[in-house]
């Protein structure tokens, strides 16, 4: 049946943005469906919309998650992959703790470390077949600022997965529309065969995030 929509009356020493944020959080029916089936975050079905249209998650895959904490998009890759029957590995890297998921290497790393690339081709055992983020900085409340921070973290995120992508590799990152993409956007029509931009479902409507894809990496150059 059709769930009632659920309202979350004003409190003492609570923000009217933080009953609002409790309100959404209570009628999302992504909310929900996570807890339902064990991931650890909603932004999990994010990745399962995109690789409903992308198809990169297969079995047997090496797949790289930065900034993988809570684990949701971790979890999904796991799943997907099967790497305990199919071979292949998952890894998930990220400077925060979080528990271990079965199936998959945690790193607690941060990827912009010089040995981050060696300490991941050992756990990968070779190189990745896709590199994926869903990071995004702590929002400023200052539009421009917080675009050109995420703008930072996906050139970093691409610097590192150019390293150890595959020939034919992904790479998928989180955006926040805003004009500041464009050298990134030169850079990876020069290094994969196919560049996008996709917007999942789940993405709320009122946010202006967004995912960068692109696809056929082509190689380090010489």
């Amino acid at each position: 049946g059709r769930q009632k929509k659920q309202k979350v009356r004003s409190s003492k020493g609570r923000s009217n943005s933080s009953t609002r944020w409790l309100q959404r959080q209570l009628n999302d029916p992504y909310v929900a469906e996570a807890q339902a089936k064990g991931y650890r975050s909603r932004a999990t079905f994010k990745l399962v919309q995109l690789d409903e249209k992308l198809h990169f998650l297969k079995p047997g895959a090496r797949i790289v998650d930065l900034g993988a904490a809570p684990g949701g998009w971790t979890q999904l890759a796991v799943e997907k992959t099967n790497p305990e029957k199919h071979g292949g590995k998952v890894v998930g890297l990220d400077i925060l703790e979080m528990e271990d998921i079965p199936g998959a290497v945690i790193l607690h790393k941060d990827f912009t470390e010089d040995d981050a690339p060696d300490l991941l081709f050992k756990a990968l055992d070779g190189q990745a077949d896709a590199v994926i983020s869903d990071m995004a900085a702590p929002t400023t409340g200052h539009k421009q600022t917080d675009h050109l921070r995420i703008m930072s973290l996906a050139e970093m995120a691409y610097d590192f997965a150019r390293q150890v992508l595959v020939k034919d590799g992904l790479f998928l990152c989180k955006l926040f529309q805003g004009g500041a993409e464009n050298d990134l956007l030169l850079l990876l029509k020069k290094e994969f065969q196919t560049v996008k931009h996709i917007k999942p479902p789940a993405s709320r409507k009122d946010s202006s995030e967004t995912y960068l894809v692109a696809l056929g990496f082509k190689g380090m150059a010489e």
